[in-house]
Parts: structure tokens; sequence; C-alpha cells
């Protein structure tokens, strides 16, 4: 019984500690495949314009992290500039989506300060 409790508690330990880190962040490629599940109608050339939106935005929210884990992060600062990151995205992904697609862009849930957009 008792190696039955150590066993749990150990598991406990370990998935507590995997999700200290939060969630893991997805893809430029992963992301455009959600929205293209989500949007309908996404072209070849818009789908090339959007990866490269996706792909630089994980570049700054990379060097965001990296500022806020070495240590130098204002939380309330690293949370505007998150927020300025995902509302100048979200503008440069609506520019390349037509009228409707834009509608139904509009209507995706969107995620907290720093989440990068829509779910």
């Amino acid at each position: 019984m008792k190696k039955v409790l150590l066993v749990c508690a150990l598991a406990l330990g370990v998935s507590a500690a995997s999700f200290a880190q939060g969630p893991p962040q997805r893809t430029p490629e992963e992301r455009l495949t959600q929205l293209k599940t989500q949007i309908a109608g996404i072209t070849d050339a818009q789908s090339a314009k959007l990866k490269l939106v996706y792909e630089a935005q994980a570049k700054t929210q990379d060097s965001l992290m990296k500022t806020m884990q070495g240590g130098g992060g204002d939380m309330d600062a690293m949370r505007a500039n998150f927020t300025k990151m995902r509302e100048a995205n979200n503008a440069k992904i609506k520019a390349i989506l037509t009228a409707e697609q834009q509608a139904a862009f509009d209507k995706l849930p969107q995620r907290g300060p720093g989440g990068g957009g829509p779910r």
C-alpha cells in the first residue's frame, strides 16, 4: 500500500512540475493549421503570408520570454508587451484575410495577454 501511495505522489509531483512551465507553445505551422480549420477558404498564397506572420511572432515571443526568464521582468510591462505584440499580429493577420474571413477571425476566442492570438 505504501508503494502505491509513493508512486501516486511521484506521479503527482512530476505532473505538477511539468504544468509549472506553462502550456507548450505551438509552432507557426501548428497555429496555421489550426487557423485553417477555423476559417474556411484560406488560399495557399494566404497560407504562405500567414506562416511568415506566425514565424515572426514566434521570434518576438521567444525574445520576450528570454527577457522575462533572465530576471529582468516587470510582469506588468511584460504583459503590456505581449498584448501589443498580439494586437499587432492580429492586425497583420486580418490584413491578409478577406472580409468574410476577417469576420470569422473576429469571432474566434482570443487568448489572454501574451497568448498570441486566437486559440
